[in-house]
C-alpha cells in the first residue's frame, strides 16, 4: 500500500470501473482485461482547500486524476513572487510530468475541497506498455495540457487589467451553465494574472457597477455574467 499523506482523507480503494466521470479520466477506454493488469491500489482521496496535492521538486511517485474541485499549479518567479500558471478542473491529471522526469515541476494546491484518485506510477507505466488504449488516452491528456497552457498564456497574460480579469471570468465559466463563473481569492487571481490584489478588486467592482457581472454568494467567488458580449471586449482603462 502506498502511504497516504496525513493531510488527505483516504476514502478507500477507487472503483475505476464504475467511476462517475469515467469518460473523462485516464482509464476511460480500458477493457476488463486491462484492469487485471492493475496490481497496486488506486487510492480515493479527499483533500481540503488550501492543502497541497504535490510539491515542486518532490519525488514523483503517482499521477492524480482530479474528480471534484479545482487545483492551482504554482511556480515562483526569479524575484520570489508566486505565479499561478494554470488551473486544473475535473478530468484533468495532476503530475503528468512524472512520466518523463523524477520530480514534480509545480506545486499543485487545492483551490477548493477536492477529490482525486491517486494512480501509482508503476500502474501507469505497466498499462502504458501493455495496452494501447491507455497510451492513446495519455497522448490526449498531454495535448489537452499543452493546449490549456497555451490558452492560459494567450488569454490571461496580455492586455490591461480589465482585459485580464475579463478573460479569467470567461475562462472559468461553468461547463454546465456558461452564464455562471467561479473565481478565487483576490490574491490567487492576482497571482494568476500578474496583477496587484487591489487592482483585481477594483476591476471586479467596476464590472459590477457597469452591470457586467453580479455576485451569487457572499464571498464573491461565484458570479453570474450579465453581458458576455461587453465582457468579451472590455474597454481600455
Amino acid at each position: 500500500m502506498i502511504p497516504i499523506k496525513t493531510e488527505s482523507a483516504w476514502r478507500g480503494t477507487a472503483d475505476c470501473r464504475s467511476c462517475g466521470i469515467r469518460d473523462m479520466v485516464l482509464f476511460a477506454d480500458l477493457h476488463e482485461d486491462d484492469f487485471k493488469l492493475i496490481h497496486a491500489p488506486i487510492d480515493d482521496l479527499e483533500i481540503s482547500g488550501g492543502l497541497p496535492v504535490v510539491r515542486l521538486g518532490e519525488t514523483a511517485t503517482s499521477l492524480y486524476t482530479l474528480r471534484v474541485g479545482l487545483v492551482k499549479l504554482v511556480r515562483n518567479t526569479i524575484d520570489g513572487r508566486q505565479r499561478i500558471v494554470r488551473v486544473l478542473r475535473p478530468g484533468d491529471v495532476i503530475g503528468l510530468e512524472a512520466l518523463m522526469g523524477p520530480t514534480y515541476e509545480s506545486d499543485a494546491i487545492a483551490l477548493t475541497p477536492i477529490k482525486v484518485c491517486r494512480l501509482p506510477l508503476q500502474v501507469i507505466q505497466r498499462l502504458n506498455r501493455e495496452t494501447p488504449r491507455l497510451h492513446q488516452r495519455l497522448l490526449e491528456k498531454w495535448h489537452r495540457s499543452l493546449k490549456e497552457a497555451d490558452d492560459w498564456l494567450a488569454d490571461l497574460n496580455f492586455g490591461n487589467a480589465r482585459q485580464r480579469v475579463a478573460g479569467l471570468i470567461l475562462k472559468m465559466r461553468s461547463e454546465h451553465d456558461a452564464g455562471v463563473t467561479t473565481l478565487f481569492s483576490r490574491e490567487d487571481m492576482g497571482a494568476m494574472l500578474d496583477l496587484k490584489l487591489e487592482t483585481v478588486s477594483r476591476t471586479l467592482n467596476a464590472f459590477q457597477r457597469e452591470g457586467l457581472i453580479e455576485p451569487l454568494d457572499k464571498q464573491g467567488r461565484v458570479y453570474r455574467i450579465l453581458d458576455i458580449e461587453r465582457l468579451s471586449a472590455p474597454r481600455a482603462e
